[in-house]
């Protein structure tokens, strides 16, 4: 027989480093959850990418156990990693602060797919063209077509 969901919990972790300070301890340890469990199962899980922000979806049940699953680095951090930048632009309209190519922006796109609202790589390739124009990143060259 299936547990019953009590809840849920978002949040975003550096991989191999979650310890029960907060945010992860709050959060936690308010719904009953065992944190250092959680700690342990969360940095082994994710060694490979340790020091990446990692969206983690923690699915706690009535009996106080828990299940969690890791996504992929959000595509905003993606794009400062590949444009070199520590943070967006504060007027993206006005002030660009990098350019990327449309090979990198292929290579996010292929990697955030699986966590995207959409089907096919045009349409993934596109909504990160949209971040990286919001965060004041322009895009080299003209769109590709993919066939």
């Amino acid at each position: 027989m299936a547990k019953e969901v009590a809840g849920q919990i978002k949040l975003q972790i550096k991989g191999g480093a979650a310890n029960p300070s907060p945010p992860v301890g709050p959060a936690l340890g308010s719904k009953g959850i065992n944190i250092m469990e959680f700690c342990k199962q969360f940095n082994a899980r994710t060694q490979e990418k340790a020091g990446k922000v990692l969206p983690v979806v923690i699915t706690y049940f009535a009996d106080k156990t828990f299940d969690f699953v890791v996504k992929t680095p959000p595509v905003a951090i993606q794009l400062l990693e590949a444009s070199k930048q520590k943070g967006g632009s504060a007027e993206p309209n006005r002030k660009k602060i990098a350019e990327i190519t449309w090979d990198q922006v292929k290579a996010i796109a292929e990697d955030k797919i699986v966590d995207l609202n959409c089907f096919t790589l045009d349409s993934a390739m596109k909504m990160v063209a949209g971040t990286a124009r919001s965060m004041g990143i322009t895009v080299k060259g003209t769109f590709p077509e993919i066939n």
